[in-house]
């Protein structure tokens, strides 16, 4: 196997490689495929879900109703346009092709 100078430090950044250049000999894993770790029962589970969604930063009230405007008069506008573009290319198209 021949290797550059650039793909035999990439492999010895990696643990492929030793110092001398020669390949270390690990068992890869199939690709796609991890090692499995044990499951977890369910409370174990609720308490992991309740401790990470602590970690979330929740939006007051008044943000969630500043940020539910925004996109309300976002959607208005851009509905709009579509409508209005849809209109005139309809109504071009109409007197292109009126004899």
């Amino acid at each position: 196997m021949s290797l550059n100078r650039e793909q035999k430090r990439a492999l010895q950044k990696r643990g492929e490689l030793g110092e001398d250049g020669t390949p270390i000999a690990t068992r890869r894993q199939p690709a796609g495929r991890q090692q499995k770790e044990e499951r977890v029962g369910f409370r174990k589970y609720l308490s992991e879900v309740r401790a990470e969604l602590r970690k979330v930063a929740w939006p007051t009230r008044s943000e969630v109703i500043n940020y539910s405007i925004v996109v309300l008069i976002t959607l208005v506008i851009v509905t709009s346009m579509i409508a209005l573009m849809d209109w005139g290319f309809g109504e071009g198209l109409l007197k292109l092709f009126e004899r």
